[in-house]
């Protein structure tokens, strides 16, 4: 068995559909999800941002990095 991915956004997937129906290939419709994360993680990085914007985060040079993983 074979994977093949076709991305399309047109109207053509109709015609896609038909022609492979007629040659008997099997096939599943996934659509696009139009939110792919989670709200609760969406949440966090919002609030992340705003506590940045607020002077509430911490400021690391690359050398502290560095030394976390020493």
């Amino acid at each position: 068995m074979e994977t093949l991915v076709i991305n399309t956004e047109t109207s053509n997937i109709t015609k896609i559909k038909e022609f492979l129906d007629s040659i008997q290939v099997s096939f599943t419709v996934k659509k696009k999800a139009e939110k792919p994360y989670k709200p609760e993680f969406v949440a966090k990085i919002m609030k992340s941002r705003e506590q940045h914007k607020q002077g509430l985060g911490t400021t690391m040079t690359i050398e502290e990095l560095n030394n976390l993983w020493k």
